[in-house]
């Protein structure tokens, strides 16, 4: 029986089946060579290092596949990781695809419920139309329903979008109320669009990664063209022409939620509902990383995790 990953400790004899998230073939300062892993499984994601390797071995497997581990577990830097002793590539059916597979069909069904519930609570007549030209398109639904949110740091496993997407839309009704300035189904239907590029943006099957659309237009842009793509499609189904400021606020939202340039936003928030959105998305996405960090530390002060350089801190684990 195979252990998860989330349940290995250090010292630990290893011989058991992982996936091959990913590889590369390096040299150290002598001129030896060895292999990089990051292995994976249902439960994340670990480092691994196999010294004294060579082609022959590099190549027995590729990215994606099943691989038997002999080896062992040690903490390097504050962080566990798996030295590895030999390795072989495995069939499919050799391993239980449960032990892989990240993602949580019952979580996504409650997710996808949930978020019909919450953009059913929108009147808006045009808002209420674009809402259903998204909900009513199953090709879309079903990419959004596996989508990460992220291929590192929050949400980033299959389903996370729409988990990062539904926490967001909750956020919106419970600050919403204490703001009587804020339009609260423009800022709704924001935290709704704001990341659903990630859906074209990120590979959804296999290892999380950047698809060649993602890499080259990234997944604000996607996004927009999404949403325009949509209220062409209202504006056919109605045979009304959707209000052009609703467009422009909705398009802002989208453009804008990353915060600042420096994080890769065009435009910086202008709005009361564009400043509202950007925070909500970064509470629950740091809230996410941050909670994670604790949860893979294996430092062994039972207080404080190791200092992290991502986030430049310890955390406090309580």
């Amino acid at each position: 029986m195979r252990t998860p990953i989330n349940e290995l400790a250090d010292g630990m004899t290893l011989a058991q089946a992982f996936q091959a998230a990913d590889k590369q073939l390096r040299v150290n300062r002598q001129g030896g060579k060895y292999i990089l892993l990051k292995l994976s499984d249902r439960s994340g994601t670990i480092a691994a290092m196999m010294w004294n390797a060579d082609e022959t071995i590099f190549d027995r497997f590729d990215r994606g596949d099943y691989i038997f581990c002999q080896g062992r577990t040690q903490i390097h830097n504050g962080v566990l990781q798996i030295i590895v002793t030999q390795l072989e590539r495995m069939d499919a059916s050799e391993v239980d695809a449960n032990d892989f597979d990240r993602f949580d069909s019952g979580q996504a069904e409650q997710h996808t419920a949930r978020l019909r519930e919450l953009l059913a609570t929108l009147s808006q007549p045009f808002l209420t139309r674009l809402a259903a030209a998204y909900l009513e398109d199953d090709d879309f639904m079903e990419r959004f329903r596996v989508a990460a949110a992220a291929v590192s740091n929050h949400h980033a496993y299959p389903g996370g979008l729409l988990h990062h997407t539904v926490n967001m839309m909750e956020l919106v009704r419970l600050i919403s109320p204490r703001y009587s300035e804020l339009d609260t189904e423009l800022l709704m239907m924001g935290a709704f669009l704001h990341d659903l590029g990630k859906i074209d943006e990120l590979k959804a099957s296999g290892e999380i990664s950047y698809t060649d659309r993602g890499q080259l237009i990234g997944h604000i842009v996607i996004g927009i063209q999404q949403l325009s793509e949509k209220i062409q499609q209202v504006e056919r189904d109605s045979g009304e022409s959707f209000p052009t400021n609703l467009r422009y606020q909705l398009e802002h939202l989208v453009v804008s939620h990353h915060g600042s340039q420096e994080f890769g936003s065009p435009k910086i928030p202008v709005t009361l509902e564009a400043v509202a959105l950007h925070h909500i998305d970064n509470l629950d996405a740091k809230l996410a990383f941050y909670t994670a960090i604790i949860g893979r530390d294996v430092a062994a002060d039972g207080n404080w995790t190791n200092f992290n350089p991502s986030i430049g801190r310890k955390l406090w684990k309580g």
